[in-house]
């Protein structure tokens, strides 16, 4: 395959990316899932990175989240995701991470945030 062909490739996807990413200006997404949850209860989503937030939707261990990669403390998930697991996890502790998800299941996605020690790598 020539060059040139694979900068079409690699063009066409990303555009196509960036238009599936919408208002968050994101080409990709990273899968993280929640964890470490007490029994019975639920991982509030905020509207902004705080626990007094707004919260939008809440979710039960084991459900997948997309990733914006962007998170407190100058931390991108995308930028961390060659580390192991253990340490992906470390870096994301005490910070707030945001999500594309749909709180409303209405098609209308928007960002929130959730707080990483509740999360894990997919």
């Amino acid at each position: 395959m020539t060059d040139l062909i694979k900068l079409g490739m690699v063009l066409a996807l990303a555009s196509g990316a960036a238009l599936h990413a919408g208002a968050t200006n994101a080409a990709t997404f990273a899968a993280w899932e929640v964890a470490n949850v007490a029994w019975g209860d639920t991982l509030n989503v905020r509207k902004y990175p705080s626990s007094g937030s707004q919260k939008q939707a809440a979710y039960p261990n084991g459900t997948v989240l997309q990733m914006t990669g962007k998170c407190t403390g100058g931390v991108n998930l995308l930028d961390i995701a060659h580390l192991s697991e253990a340490k992906q996890r470390q870096a994301v502790r005490y910070q707030w991470c945001e999500v594309w998800h749909d709180p409303k299941q209405d098609g209308d996605h928007v960002t929130g945030w959730v707080y990483g020690r509740y999360i894990a790598p997919y």
